[in-house]
């Protein structure tokens, strides 16, 4: 079995980049993981640990009840960078100063370099990105300054021999031009790591743990048709070949023309035996009355399970139930690192008493990554570009208590934002789009010199990278009016079409 690559951990101190900088380091094909700031050295010594990344974090070092870094984390054997509120901790713990000098920076910033491990063969003068209202003023005994910014005397600090490393600025936003370069100093010239984290001993590793957790059991892989669930499907059969049986159940939650295509794709492209459920009356049920966005999701996530459990007593006594769970998933749904922003059905939706088996082969994995994994499976275009569709579907788009009637609405106005953006030739730029009825809400229009009352439907379109944030898309004007017109005209009970001009954060993605 190939071993388990040691991981890079980023201490996450509240920052809102704490995920970014996980993913950064994956990009530099290393591989990361997320901890609390609270976890103790011995938490961390048994992940055994290449290096450690202390992220940023809003807080001030020296105020009460502010995050602390446990000095034994300093002292575990392993290369350690602090970025931002992690240098303040660095030096905090280790004697040096750090003060409220008085001079804020954010944003765009010069700094100038002298050397070091971190800006080895870096031009000296370049283009940082800062966020901090406090400073390092005094670096530990023992270290040396290697850059200096205009607010920041100890724009970064090094003690190599210790292997202790610090940055004031951000090197994992794009926003600092080399700071991927700057964190590859540290991976590879400071931690000694090889560019290890690719596609291929991805699959290697997945298929291994798969079939040492299955074994000889059968198993059923919920299929939705996207790239998630595909993957997952492809890396799990890999694994444990014909043990393995598809399910796609049709919750009657799905877009337009969605089911005969899942049906389709999948058997142009796979060899595995498929089971088609159709089970929108029983889901559809269990939303009566419901109209709080969790209990939505943890309805729709139970009745998946006990769908699945009806499947696999009818398909060989399946032990197994293979999900397209994605790290975002995780974090999203609530851990220790992060406050609970929405349970994802296939996380935080699902019930307490299960029948089935969970394997996630994908659990570890960003976005981007399962794409560039399905593309090394030999996955089409089709299936690894697909938009991500969420797995409750359209009852999180639907603000409001989920009907027959809201469903055929929000169905069809998303049908003309599917149509309009790709006519437009802007999809391929974009992360999602999608329309959401806000079934609780109506508003006075007029059609046909007569009063309306009909409710208002929001279009949402963003660019992201991993959903852990995202922009909204700056759509052209007429794009937007076709798509108001059309909406208005063909759907019926909609007389208004609003915008989201909301980034994530604060806002999330879906609306609920």
């Amino acid at each position: 079995m190939s071993q388990d690559p040691r991981p890079v951990l980023v201490v996450d101190f509240g920052a809102q980049y704490a995920q970014l900088i996980a993913r950064r380091v994956r990009e530099c094909h290393v591989y990361s993981e997320i901890v609390p700031f609270d976890a103790s050295p011995g938490d961390l010594a048994a992940r055994r640990p290449a290096g450690i990344v202390l992220s940023g974090g809003p807080a001030s070092v020296y105020e009460p009840g502010a995050p602390e870094l446990e000095p034994g984390i300093l002292d575990l054997g392993v290369p350690v960078l602090g970025i931002c509120y992690g240098q303040q901790a660095m030096a905090t713990v280790l004697g040096g100063e750090v003060t409220a000098t008085g001079t804020r920076e954010y944003g765009r910033t010069d700094l100038r370099a002298t050397g070091g491990v971190l800006f080895r063969d870096l031009p000296p003068g370049q283009v940082v990105w800062m966020s901090h209202g406090d400073a390092v003023t005094a670096a530990p005994d023992g270290f040396r300054v290697t850059a200096t910014t205009e607010g920041s005397p100890v724009a970064a600090m090094e003690d190599p021999e210790r292997g202790l490393f610090a940055v004031q600025f951000h090197p994992e936003v794009a926003h600092t031009p080399h700071g991927l370069e700057i964190l590859k100093r540290f991976l590879h010239d400071a931690c000694g790591l090889l560019p290890e984290w690719t596609p291929v001993n991805v699959i290697e590793r997945a298929v291994d743990r798969i079939r040492e957790r299955v074994g000889a059991g059968n198993a059923l892989c919920a299929l939705s048709g996207g790239v998630d669930s595909a993957v997952a499907a492809l890396l799990v059969h890999r694994a444990i070949g014909d043990w393995l049986t598809c399910v796609f159940v049709d919750t009657g939650l799905l877009r337009d023309g969605e089911p005969d295509q899942v049906e389709e794709t999948f058997a142009r492209h796979f060899r595995v035996p498929l089971v088609h459920v159709k089970a929108e009356d029983r889901f559809l049920t269990r939303l009566e009355g419901v109209a709080d966005p969790e209990a939505k999701r943890r309805a729709i996530g139970e009745e998946f399970i006990r769908v699945f459990e009806e499947v696999a007593v009818e398909h060989r006594e399946a032990r197994f139930l293979v999900q397209g769970t994605l790290y975002p998933d995780v974090i999203e749904s609530g851990s220790r690192t992060a406050a609970k922003i929405k349970s994802h059905h296939n996380v935080g939706g699902l019930p307490e008493r299960m029948d089935l088996e969970l394997v996630e082969p994908l659990r570890d994995l960003f976005k981007d990554e399962v794409r560039r994994i399905g593309e090394e499976l030999g996955l089409p275009e089709e299936i690894v570009g697909r938009q991500p569709f969420p797995g409750p579907g359209l009852a999180v788009r639907i603000v409001g208590e989920v009907t027959r009637e809201a469903l055929d609405v929000v169905r069809a106005a998303d049908r003309v934002v599917q149509e309009e953006i790709r006519r437009a030739g802007l999809a391929d730029d974009l992360w999602q789009f999608f329309a959401v009825l806000l079934a609780d809400v109506r508003s006075v229009g007029v059609m046909g010199d007569g009063r309306t009352y009909q409710h208002p439907v929001v279009l949402r379109a963003v660019r992201s990278e991993d959903a852990m944030t995202a922009d909204w898309a700056r759509l052209p004007h007429e794009v937007l009016e076709r798509i108001s017109s059309r909406v208005v005209g063909e759907v019926r009970g909609v007389n208004r079409v609003v915008y989201d001009v909301s980034s994530k954060p604060p806002a999330t993605i879906e609306w609920e």
